[in-house]
């Protein structure tokens, strides 16, 4: 029958941000983002209370609009972060560690990293 076949899947063609990264690279792509992440962290965080004041005199349904930006924007905007931080750091974890296996196996045929199907 037809269930002898692999029907896997063929690795995708290597992208810029999943070829093989050195330690040095990846804790310098790891550096940059937390702090772009950490700069957007403070500005959502301190920037609502900041410019309240200023906030108070738009209001949605009867409520200020500086409320719902703190109540609900601030969280949404950490969740944000939360999700692009845990995908990126996979993409870059998934690159270091095909450069440690290919330096670790060098008669081994450097094989495109893939992220694991769920």
């Amino acid at each position: 029958m037809d269930n002898d076949i692999d029907t896997a899947r063929p690795a995708p063609a290597p992208t810029p941000s999943l070829l093989p990264l050195s330690r040095r690279q990846h804790w310098r792509k790891t550096r940059l983002m937390t702090g772009w992440l950490l700069l957007l962290w403070l500005l959502t965080g301190f920037g609502v209370a900041f410019f309240a004041r200023e906030l108070t005199g738009l209001s949605v349904f009867g409520w200020p609009l500086s409320f719902y930006l703190a109540a609900q924007g601030a969280s949404l905007v950490y969740l944000a972060i939360l999700g692009f931080y845990a995908w990126r750091m996979r993409r870059l974890d998934l690159a270091a560690n095909a450069a440690a296996n290919s330096a670790a196996n060098p008669a081994a045929k450097p094989a495109a990293p893939r992220e694991p199907r769920p």
